[in-house]
């Protein structure tokens, strides 16, 4: 018996070695997301497992919310070390340094960082242009257009918070303050400007700010103007989609998922599972958008209610509106001068194959 029982043990012990030998042998990608319902498809994957599965594919959890393994049709093919990120612009620079393999942030912040050359690619949209601007309870407005004429007839510049210098809300902003001939500045001292324009340093500074009046008004992305009207910190007064010019933003992207070019040659089948898997869930997402709001808020320790208001919506392809959208950062971008290097004075046709790698979405 005690024969039998040890080669049981024996045998058990192989078998851990084996597992173990196999577990050591998955590619490991380092996988970053920003505190944000924006990227609400990974935020989903990561907490419905095996529930939310995409074509045989899933996210099996390690260690939750920090270690996951890539399942596909059973059997895992990569084990997804999981970073949270402030800011789009931290994004880019954790790539540049190499500890980033693949990174959930705006698109503009990616464009900013692909002009530095950074040799990053973006492989999938994810979402379209979301958020918009919360004005302090100090001021007089419940409309952008009562925002824009108080800004003009006030005595005083009006400031206005954002979270990151190379995002979507601030490029959107800046454009709709031009569209509405309202001058503004990033130079506190300048009392000409009509709007002066405050870096928060963050998502986590837009509501303390904006509570403490350190500033008149923020934009950002979701979920920060829902959460903001719902903690009473200022008045939601309208999309960034719907700032002017108008039906310029319906269609822009937001937030898009990029990867090292060193990973996008070293392990392109695994990055095409992870991006198939985005774009599934992403799907989901726009067909029973309560429930992703409630796992998107819920992740981030937000009121189910915040998520039951979510008016994200998901992009499964490189669309025309998307490329369109696309080719208005990069006009409005290099107009006011940010771009430096690999995008100055380009348009999109122009700079598209250095921009954008579309090979791992639909089989493209």
């Amino acid at each position: 018996m005690r024969t039998l029982f040890s080669k049981v043990l024996a045998a058990l012990f192989v078998l851990s070695l084996a597992a173990a030998s196999h577990a050591a042998e998955l590619p490991r990608l380092k996988v970053g997301y920003i505190f944000t319902t924006n990227h609400t498809p990974l935020m989903a994957a990561m907490d419905m497992g095996e529930k939310l599965t995409v074509n045989g594919m899933w996210l099996q959890p390690v260690v939750p919310k920090e270690k996951y393994q890539l399942m596909k049709d059973g059997k895992p093919v990569a084990v997804l070390d999981i970073v949270v990120i402030k800011s789009g612009s931290e994004t880019a620079t954790l790539f540049a340094q190499k500890q980033l393999d693949i990174g959930l942030a705006s698109i503009t912040a990616i464009m900013a960082g692909i002009d530095k050359r950074i040799p990053i690619k973006i492989v999938s949209p994810l979402v379209l242009a979301s958020g918009g601007v919360v004005v302090s309870n100090a001021v007089p407005a419940k409309t952008w257009p009562e925002f824009a004429a108080y800004i003009k007839s006030s005595s005083k510049p009006a400031s206005i918070g954002y979270h990151s210098p190379s995002s979507a809300p601030i490029i959107i902003l800046e454009s709709a303050l031009k569209a509405e001939g309202i001058s503004y500045t990033s130079n506190p001292l300048d009392q000409k400007a009509q709007v002066v324009l405050v870096d928060l340093k963050g998502m986590s500074n837009l509501i303390p700010a904006l509570s403490s009046k350190q500033v008149d008004a923020v934009v950002g992305p979701e979920p920060f103007p829902q959460t903001a009207a719902g903690k009473g910190a200022g008045c939601d007064i309208g999309m960034l989609r719907d700032l002017p010019p108008a039906g310029q933003w319906s269609d822009y992207p937001c937030c898009v998922i990029a990867a090292r070019d060193e990973i996008i040659a070293e392990h392109p089948a695994i990055l095409r599972d992870f991006v198939s898997l985005m774009a599934g869930v992403g799907q989901w997402c726009n067909e029973d958008a309560q429930r992703a709001g409630i796992v998107g808020s819920k992740w981030i320790g937000l009121p189910e209610e915040i998520g039951k208001n979510s008016n994200l919506r998901f992009l499964q392809s490189f669309t025309d509106g998307w490329k369109e959208g696309a080719n208005g950062y990069l006009g409005e971008l290099n107009k006011a001068g940010y771009f430096k290097g690999a995008l100055k004075d380009k348009n999109f046709g122009e700079v598209e194959n250095i921009l954008v790698d579309p090979q791992f979405l639909n089989g493209k």
